[in-house]
């Protein structure tokens, strides 16, 4: 057991966290949520436990995201959740692993270098970072060293982000600050806003997932949401179809299309005429909004192809880099960039 979590990947991600352990594959995917108490600062739970206890705690007990838009926003909650993770995956006193950590290419040094040392501090005995759409490219399969222009679109919980690759390296690259999240809390304005009901989270995600889409579809459904009623503190059904979801999410939605053209007409050329033939490789957890696929297809005239398993995409691709850690390790990204 052992020897056999030596080396982990694991993909930190705002919504989900996912391990990957050298020789196994997959052993953990939870979402990346952590329960404090806030008196004595102790971890109560994490990951799904957690997760159902956002919006339901009482006032001595925080149920909290640690990663914002793709960034520690605690670090000493972060480095908890990291200890906690490599306990449950078998990392033990005598068993300090390396750890390959992926990361939003658009955080910034200080934050790769509390990345880094979070992970340290947690049991690894070294850690190392790859950027998200490198990983996602790898997973995905695509052929990264070859002089051969590939593109991947990564919509995650906090950064959606767009990489150009060719020979092992990024030629072309747009991050932004915009998610899944930014979806939810949209849709949660909306309806405070506009109906003077306030909603969780939880209940916004649900309602995305289940009627939330990024250009018409046949058959649009209608759900419905129960909230708060703000001025009179009592609990209020209503009715949102999916027109109205769209309409809420639309300025997040042209972020993601305005970024996704952009970077693929800072192509050169010669690349951009080998993704117009290979396609536009879409992967995370906000590639599963329904839509979201045609909309970028019709913005760029590029065929988009959603990759199998766009939320294990990452780490997978992650995971691949430490099976093959001395051919793969030129592809890790540097804490001081």
């Amino acid at each position: 057991m052992a020897q056999m979590s030596r080396d982990l990947a694991i993909d930190l991600g705002t919504a989900n966290t996912l391990v990957y352990a050298k020789g196994r594959g997959i052993v953990l995917n939870e979402p990346t949520v952590i329960a404090v108490d806030s008196r004595t600062k102790g971890v109560l739970s994490i990951g799904e436990e957690a997760w159902q206890m956002i919006g339901r705690t009482p006032g001595s007990i925080v149920a909290v995201r640690p990663m914002r838009q793709g960034a520690i926003t605690d670090f000493e909650i972060t480095e908890q959740m990291i200890h906690v993770l490599l306990r449950r995956v078998g990392v033990g006193r005598l068993n300090r692993p390396k750890v390959l950590i992926c990361v939003p290419s658009a955080i910034t040094a200080v934050e790769r270098r509390a990345v880094k040392e979070a992970t340290r501090r947690a049991g690894a005995s070294a850690c190392y970072l790859i950027e998200q759409p490198m990983a996602a490219a790898i997973g995905a399969g695509l052929a990264i060293h070859e002089p051969v222009g590939s593109m991947v679109v990564d919509v995650g919980g906090g950064t959606s982000e767009m990489a150009v690759i060719s020979l092992g390296g990024v030629v072309a690259m747009r991050a932004i600050r915009c998610g899944g999240f930014d979806l939810d809390a949209a849709i949660q304005g909306y309806v405070r806003s506009t109906f003077g009901v306030a909603i969780g989270e939880r209940t916004a995600e649900a309602v995305k997932m289940a009627i939330g889409s990024a250009a018409p579809f046949e058959d649009e459904p209608d759900a419905e949401v129960r909230g708060r009623e703000v001025s009179t503190g009592m609990p209020r059904t209503v009715v949102l179809t999916a027109a109205e979801v769209r309409a809420a999410i639309e300025e997040h939605i042209s972020q993601i299309v305005v970024a996704t053209t952009t970077c693929l007409g800072d192509a050169p050329p010669e690349l951009a005429q080998d993704i117009m033939y290979e396609g536009i490789h879409l992967t995370g957890g906000g590639a599963l909004l329904t839509g979201l696929s045609q909309r970028l297809a019709d913005a760029t005239d590029v065929p988009v192809h959603m990759v199998d398993m766009p939320l294990e995409c990452v780490v997978l691709g992650a995971g691949r880099c430490i099976e093959s850690f001395s051919k793969l390790g030129a592809l890790f990204a540097s804490a001081e960039r």
